[in-house]
């Protein structure tokens, strides 16, 4: 796995972050939104990437158009799904564009996305859950997928990859994936029963939590690069950010440090016309 090797771009006011094995093919556009950039008035400020949290619409819609057009792609292409901690998956298609966005979004439950149609943007959002990004420069197939803690723990990583192989025929060893900014191992505390359903997911008996007294901190970048191995994909071409999005509540937004009065982070990926 590469660590933190997560290039930080600025493109005018807006700051995001992106993964250079993706950025080397000039037919993906991608990026992982931070708090900067945008025109949300607190407690919002300033780039919210989410409808729902009580943010101004047209401030919202101000910012997605601000971090899409950095990412270069099109606000308007935007597929949006309401995510609910699971690991359903939704095929994007043309149709789908704007779901979320410019009308209501029909896509419920879905926590991951894959397409292969270009100018079709995927979009997932996120406060302190897992981005995973997935590519497969041959097939040209590309997945995004929101990895909370209930998620991780059922394998959507695995699932995603799954899917793009009985779909499209992805071969995983020739697959990129990235692993996003979240809660890091330094902040994600827990229970005893929350471990113990990573402890019955069949991963390794160490290496992915450190016991403090009677709490447990887990490790969910370690444990989706662990699930994505398993999947198939080699650990070299898994790229982690390794930013813990608790640590850094100034540059990301995050559930844990603000509670529900907060903002929403975005990852978007696409496929252009090449």
């Amino acid at each position: 796995m590469h660590d933190a090797d997560w290039q930080q771009v600025r493109q005018g006011e807006v700051d995001f972050y992106r993964i250079p094995s993706f950025a080397a093919f000039s037919f993906v556009r991608h990026g992982f939104s931070t708090r900067a950039g945008g025109v949300s008035k607190p407690p919002f400020d300033a780039m919210n990437l989410s409808f729902s949290r009580g943010d101004d619409p047209a401030a919202v819609t101000e910012n997605f158009r601000r971090f899409c057009g950095a990412v270069g792609v099109s606000e308007h292409d935007l597929v949006l799904a309401a995510q609910t901690h699971g690991t359903a998956l939704h095929y994007a298609t043309e149709q789908d564009r704007g779901n979320g966005f410019d009308r209501p979004n029909p896509l419920r439950q879905i926590d991951g996305l894959v397409t292969d149609r270009p100018g079709v943007v995927l979009c997932t959002q996120y406060a302190d859950c897992v981005p995973l990004f997935f590519l497969d420069p041959e097939k040209r197939v590309i997945a995004l997928s929101h990895a909370g803690w209930r998620g991780t723990a059922a394998d959507i990583a695995g699932a995603t990859v799954r899917r793009m192989q009985q779909q499209f025929g992805c071969d995983p060893r020739r697959m990129l994936a990235g692993i996003g900014p979240s809660i890091g191992p330094c902040c994600f505390e827990v229970d005893a029963p929350v471990y113990d359903v990573f402890a019955r997911s069949g991963l390794p008996t160490e290496g992915w939590y450190r016991k403090k007294g009677e709490k447990y901190y887990v490790d969910l970048w370690q444990v989706n690069q662990l699930l994505l191995q398993k999947a198939g994909l080699t650990a070299e071409h898994i790229s982690a950010a390794r930013l813990c999005t608790h640590c850094r509540p100034d540059v990301f937004w995050s559930h844990r440090t603000t509670g529900p009065t907060r903002g929403s982070l975005a990852a978007v990926l696409a496929l252009t016309e090449e």
